[in-house]
């Protein structure tokens, strides 16, 4: 894993000094209890079915990853040689925490877990994923989820 202080000054200052847009101000919006929400994870893994088409670099695309999918049959195809893959590797949870949020069910501390999750890939630049994100929001609607783990990778 490498410091961002150990990178060239140029890779430095394009990944430290990026320019975001401005989404405004939202209010904070009440809702149920947290024993009584549907949850959903939003991840920037750039995790995906092993069916499913890989992410390519700087995609504001998503995927979907249905809530029965086993974890062996979730790939990550995060590209980069600055990106360090052992924790994935070793537990599916550090990026992808289906089986906490499995946990928290079956102790009562949420709801329910929604029938689907997304997942982005990370490192990309928020106006690429502006759409996608919009689409995303629509599909939580439709599931009904009124919770949500963002996993940032």
């Amino acid at each position: 894993m490498v410091f961002v202080r150990e990178l060239p000054e140029a890779q430095q200052k394009r990944m430290l000094g990026q320019e975001l847009p401005d989404f405004g101000e939202a209010p904070w919006a009440t809702g149920p209890a947290l024993a009584s929400r549907r949850i959903a994870i939003i991840t920037t893994a750039g995790l995906h079915k092993r069916d499913d088409r890989p992410f390519g670099a700087g995609s504001g695309e998503y995927r979907v990853i249905p809530g029965d999918t086993e974890s062996a049959d979730l790939v990550m195809s995060h590209g980069s040689t600055n990106f360090d893959r052992s924790g994935f590797q070793l537990d599916i949870n550090t990026v992808f925490p289906i089986d906490r949020l499995r946990e928290c069910r079956d102790d009562g501390v949420i709801g329910e877990i929604a029938d689907f999750h997304y997942a982005f890939m990370g490192a990309t630049h928020p106006e690429l994923m502006a759409a996608a994100a919009a689409d995303v929001a629509g599909l939580l609607k439709a599931d009904k989820v009124d919770g949500v783990i963002f996993s940032p990778v």
